[in-house]
């Protein structure tokens, strides 16, 4: 039988899934104008190299928003029944016991126990915790070689030209 600290069927705060919800939202409609507003006729004359991994890097995080947003959707819109529901719905052997949920928001999850020790998660999509440990590792990455461009492109602007 699993336990954890507030009990065996422990699952997601609905103010706390709100207010993280709100502010995925808003960031996510910030990044997403900032990343639209590049793809201007003007913004798209004076791009480098080190802007456009700027704007990949912030688009990848502009999709990591979502894709969080999406799984917390999936949460929110079910009462405490129908999770007791999803788990027996998506048991690996058919209807059975469930003797514990439990969530949490960093990986995104809703787990449900069986008296076996077993566990299983439902509601939040497969894809949607895998995308969320790439597309910020991809965000980071751009963001490093962005500052290594705009490194080079400031010494290269600085040093005197021979000739």
């Amino acid at each position: 039988m699993v336990i954890t600290a507030s009990g065996p069927w422990q699952e997601h705060n609905p103010g706390v899934l709100m207010v993280v919800m709100l502010l995925s939202a808003v960031t996510l409609l910030s990044l997403s104008a900032y990343v639209c507003s590049r793809f201007t006729r003007e913004a798209g004359e004076r791009r480098s190299p080190a802007a456009l991994c700027r704007d990949a890097s912030l688009a990848a995080v502009a999709l990591s928003f979502a894709l969080y947003l999406w799984g917390c959707l999936h949460l929110f819109v079910l009462g405490r029944q129908e999770r007791y529901v999803e788990c027996l719905k998506a048991h690996p052997g058919g209807s059975a016991d469930i003797d514990g949920i439990t969530a949490g928001f960093l990986p995104l999850r809703l787990v449900c126990h069986l008296p076996d020790g077993r566990s299983y998660p439902v509601v939040v999509p497969d894809y949607v915790n895998p995308s969320l440990a790439a597309l910020p590792a991809f965000a980071l990455l751009s963001a490093i070689t962005t500052a290594l461009l705009y490194r080079r492109q400031r010494t290269g602007a600085a040093a005197p030209r021979k000739g």
